[in-house]
Parts: structure tokens; sequence; C-alpha cells
């Protein structure tokens, strides 16, 4: 039985259960004039709950357990025992049984893998019978026991609160735990890099050709600082230099000028960029702004201006951003109370000095936090830079230069052929968790600011 179809039978063992339920609580209240503690839903919604959550819950961790349990099962068969020494050879033979087994590939490289197929699909046969049955009989026996203590005294919306509690609970881990896993791994692959390269070298080293690495001294080649420069000069300089301004004068006008009918098409129409997917601000970058670029560089007497540059790049993604800023500076601008802006106006301001030396100042904690927002989201762009920028690392003030940024070596690294545990490679890992811990700073620095500014405007 597939699992989908698995799932829509104890959904109607629930649906079953929660009708049944129902309607004796019904049956209860009918005969009492007294007050309950519980309608019928609730106690039709609890039974419906506990005949439905344990057995998802089994199937979910049975999805996990039930390959090994296969494969194990398949490793016992006669046949297996010509499988080649070499786990990844040992590993491959296997992926290409079990693809043939749940028709998924019609051929293999190995005819092992066809005398291996028809022992998975007995085991995996075996193992969804035996998967299906257990879930089964769980959900029946869990929906019984609770339809058990439906009566009139029993406080079933209590227990659903719980359980509705206890699903927010895990929801929000599901976050925490998500983001420790994912500093873990940053974390233990990046130990295993720095004891292949010292630390020193990586941080503070100038050299940047990870495709040419001495085996005797790998950090000499894996300089990250022109990757560093990179990704702020694109990301932190040409981008802000553009969006701040952008967003934040669009925001002013938004909230002070703009008549209500224009605000309300054309604030929509600004937030339509941050809904445009970043591979087609890619392509735009590469196909349009670049070598306009180039042209532009090439009238400046630029010779050897290339497509992919720094300022192309920069360019779009300042473009990207500026709902970020907009959007933040725009409620943090309207945020402000009212009497501030008339007292200023009352005591002879101009619309002009009350912006700059009132509502601005008030508002700066929300401006600054887009401010630092859309930085964030600058240096950790990939798919602009990927298709704008250059894969040459180097250290230059010329916005016309070649540059690249940490996310676009990333994506280099982790797509070439190296080893997985070669410097190479390993080095992306690095790279990610000095991203991390960048980003992990400017959210400190923005929450700092905030705290400060709004001490002193409330």
């Amino acid at each position: 039985m597939s699992v989908l179809s698995l799932l829509f039978l104890i959904a109607g063992l629930g649906l079953i259960g929660w009708l049944t339920a129902r309607v004796r609580a019904v049956s209860f209240r009918r005969d009492s004039s007294a007050r309950f503690s519980s309608l019928p839903s609730h106690h039709g919604t609890y039974v419906a709950l506990w005949t439905v959550l344990p057995a998802a819950l089994f199937l979910a961790v049975w999805s996990s357990v039930s390959p090994a349990l296969v494969t194990d099962s398949v490793l016992e068969a006669p046949a297996a025992a010509h499988l080649p020494a070499n786990r990844f050879e040992r590993a491959s033979v296997l992926s290409e049984a079990r693809n043939l087994a749940a028709g998924r590939s019609f051929g293999t490289f190995n005819p092992l893998s066809q005398e291996l197929a028809p022992a998975y699909a007995a085991a995996q046969k075996r193992y969804d019978w035996i998967g299906s049955a257990v879930a089964l009989l769980l959900a029946f026996a869990a929906g019984a026991w609770a339809f058990t203590r439906v009566r009139p005294a029993f406080r079933a919306r209590t227990q659903i609160e719980r359980v509705v509690m206890l699903l927010l609970l895990a929801a929000s881990l599901i976050a925490i735990l998500t983001t420790l896993g994912i500093v873990a791994s940053l974390l233990f692959e990046s130990a295993r890099f720095f004891r292949m390269v010292p630390i020193g070298d990586f941080l503070f080293g100038t050299h940047w050709s990870p495709q040419v690495i001495s085996a005797s001294d790998p950090g000499a080649s894996l300089g990250a600082v022109p990757l560093f420069w990179g990704t702020f000069f694109i990301g932190a300089v040409i981008a802000m230099i553009v969006a701040i301004p952008f967003g934040l004068m669009s925001a002013i006008y938004l909230t002070q000028y703009a008549a209500p009918r224009v605000r309300a098409w054309m604030k929509p129409i600004l937030e339509v960029l941050a809904g445009v997917p970043t591979v087609v601000y890619g392509y735009f970058a590469a196909l349009t702004v670049a070598p306009a670029v180039r042209d532009l560089a090439v009238s400046l007497g630029v010779t050897w201006a290339s497509s992919e540059s720094a300022l192309a790049a920069g360019l779009v993604m300042g473009v990207m951003i500026i709902p970020f800023v907009s959007s933040m500076a725009d409620d943090s601008i309207a945020a402000v109370p009212s009497s501030m802006r008339d007292g200023s106006l009352a005591m002879g301001a101009t619309s002009s000095e009350t912006i700059r030396r009132v509502l601005l100042p008030a508002a700066l904690p929300g401006v600054v936090g887009g401010v630092l927002l859309a930085v964030s989201r600058a240096i950790g762009e990939t798919m602009i830079v990927v298709m704008a920028a250059s894969g040459v690392a180097t250290l230059t003030l010329n916005p016309f230069a070649s540059a690249t940024t940490v996310t676009k070596q990333i994506v280099d690294l982790l797509t070439g052929e190296a080893e997985f545990d070669s410097p190479k490679t390993l080095a992306a890992f690095a790279l990610g968790l000095t991203l991390f811990v960048v980003t992990l700073l400017l959210n400190i620095i923005a929450l700092t600011v905030v705290k400060r500014y709004r001490e002193a405007y409330e």
C-alpha cells in the first residue's frame, strides 16, 4: 500500500472517529441540562487527533527506518555475496537495484543490479505491508481508547488546547533546530578545513586560486581577502549607493508628498521588485546592464573593459534591494506620531525641514534596520553575481574591473569534481561560516542601533 493511500485511509478513520465521538457527545448532552466544559465538536476533534497523530508519527519514523531494513534484508540474499568491496561501488549497485525495483529505471550499468532487483522489490513490499498494518492498528487502537474517554465530565477542549500547544512548540523547535543544524554543519566542516589550512592564511591571505593548490602549503592559494573585498565592494558599497538614496527618497515621497491615489498604485508597483526571482535579475544584469556598463567604460577610455564587472552586478543588486529599504523606511516614517510633524510645522518649519530634523530622526531605528537588512540580503545574493560578476578574485577600487564574491566562489567550489575531503571543497564551508558570522554581526548591530535610538525618541 502506498504512503498516500495509507494516509487517506488513516484520515478516513479519523473522520469516522470524529463523527462517532460527536454523536456520542450529542446524545449525553441531550439527556442532561447541565453545563458542559466541551462542545460535541471538541470531543470529536479529540478522538480524531488520537486516531491520526500517533499513526502519522509512526509513518514518519518508519519512512526513515524502513530503507535501512530493506537494504539489510537485500544484503542477506545470495546474490549480494558478489557485491564489490568498495563502498562507493557497492552503494552504486544497490542504488541501481533499488531504482529498478521501484520502476524508476529500465536499465542498469551493472548486471548484478538486475539480480538484486527482485530481492529489493520483495523486501520493500514486505516492509510496506508491515508498516501499513502497524499504522492502521495504531490508528484504530488509539482512536478506540480516545473514544472510551468521551463522557460528560471529560474536558476535551482542554486536551485539544494542550495538543495544539505542543504542535506549536514543535513548529518553533523545528526552526531553532534547523538553525542549530546549519551552524553545527558549518562549524564541523570548517574545523576540518582549518586543520588543513591555517586560519590566518585563509582570513588574511591576498591570493585566491583554488584551481592550483600546493600539497605542501594549501593556504598559499586560499587567501580569502579578495573575496571579502569583492563581496563588500559589490554588495555593501555599489548596491547601497543605489538602494539607500532611491529607497529612502521613494519612502519620503510616498508618505509625505504623494496623493492617496498615487500612493495606492505606486507602492504596490515598487514592492513588485521584491517578488521578482533573482535569476531574472541575473539575466537582466548579464544581457542588458553589463553590456551597457562595458560600452560606458569604453566611451570613457577604458579599453580593457569587460562585461563581467563589479559595477554591473552592484547596480542590479541595488535595484533588487530598493524595496527592502523603501518598505522599512515607509513603515517607520508612517509610524511617527502625527503630533511631532504637526508641532514642527506649527513652529514655522518647512516640510523639508520637518522631514530632515523631525521625521527621519524619529524613524531612524526602522530606517537603519531596513538598511542593514538590505546589506545582509545583498552580501548573500548568489544568482546576480554568478551571472554578471566575474570569477576572478582581485583587490581593486575600479568598478569597471572584474570582481567576485563569497557566494560566487561557494557555487564554483561545490559544483566541480573535486573530492569532498579536499581543501578546495571544504573551503566553501569556511566561506559559508564567515558569511554567517558577518550576517549575524550585522543583525546584532541593527538591534543595538534600533534599541538605542528607540529609547531616545520614545
